[in-house]
């Protein structure tokens, strides 16, 4: 009677759970689920973590934020991100050492728009533990002048402005299955150039990582999800440069079921977050 009575209890537990929503769910590279706990303690064991985004998704922005005060208190960290262009790195240091107020930084850098709500907190965390943020994108007018006229534009840069970019000339490969899928997404727009301009960002993003790493440090870097899905875009760099070091990476995706991961999903991300599709955004 007893381990009927359990059986019963057991069976009831199940059935919650599996009627309640779950806005999401994360898989491991190979679509098997797996907790958030499993996730923490294997990433807390990598030299860099990739988190791919998608860029108005909260979910993605809440977990960015968990998982960096969880790696917290288990690892010395730096973070940096695509969002913050290399060129206000100075007023970014600026805010984090309290030289200038929120306000300050919003008027001289160049924040996204998104920036207070999406991105504040995890700038704020590191400014209340003291940690180095890094800002790692390509400031947009270069890459701009990449997609009109090459890498070859590039080099008539001040030697000044060349210390906001990856270091001339560019090691690419237009080859990558990524690189070749946005020409087949673009359609009649796309372009060489095109790819050239999504690889100068790649690369620059690859090089500050790299040049702010300290060792027995893990490095959090926060970008969106293509930069790094399917193990290309940064983290090619990343290997390419210092294929001695342990990588990890995260992506997000959006699904009608979070239950499970469709088949294009799978191997996008040592972990995927599959956010339900009716998830509201944060713009």
């Amino acid at each position: 009677m007893k381990q009927y009575i359990l059986l019963i209890t057991l069976s009831l537990g199940l059935l919650t759970i599996s009627a309640q929503k779950a806005p999401y769910v994360i898989y491991n590279a190979k679509g098997k689920k797996v907790s958030y706990k499993k996730m923490l303690k294997t990433l807390e064991k990598k030299d860099m973590v990739l988190f791919g985004e998608l860029h108005n998704n909260p979910i993605a922005h809440w977990l960015q934020y968990e998982l960096t005060a969880d790696l917290h208190t288990k690892r010395s960290l730096i973070l940096g991100a695509e969002m913050i262009e290399a060129d206000n790195q100075n007023e970014l240091n600026d805010y984090l050492s309290g030289k200038i107020d929120y306000k300050a930084l919003d008027s001289t850098a160049r924040l996204w728009n998104n920036h207070k709500t999406d991105y504040a907190p995890l700038v704020d965390f590191a400014k209340d533990n003291k940690l180095d943020f890094v800002a790692t994108n390509v400031p947009r007018r270069y890459a701009s002048m990449v997609y009109k006229g090459g890498f070859k534009t590039l080099d008539s840069l001040p030697a000044k402005e060349k210390e906001w970019i990856a270091p001339l000339p560019i090691t690419y490969d237009s080859e990558l299955p990524g690189y070749q899928n946005i020409l087949k997404m673009m359609g009649d727009h796309g372009s060489p150039t095109l790819v050239m301009a999504q690889a100068i960002k790649d690369a620059t993003m690859a090089h500050f990582i790299l040049q702010n790493y300290k060792e027995n440090s893990l490095f959090i870097h926060f970008n969106g999800a293509y930069h790094s899905n399917n193990y290309e875009g940064i983290l090619w760099y990343l290997q390419f440069e210092r294929p001695d070091l342990e990588y990890g990476t995260i992506t997000t995706v959006m699904q009608e079921n979070v239950h499970t991961l469709e088949d294009e999903n799978i191997g996008l991300a040592d972990f995927i977050i599959s956010v339900d599709e009716n998830m509201t955004t944060t713009y």
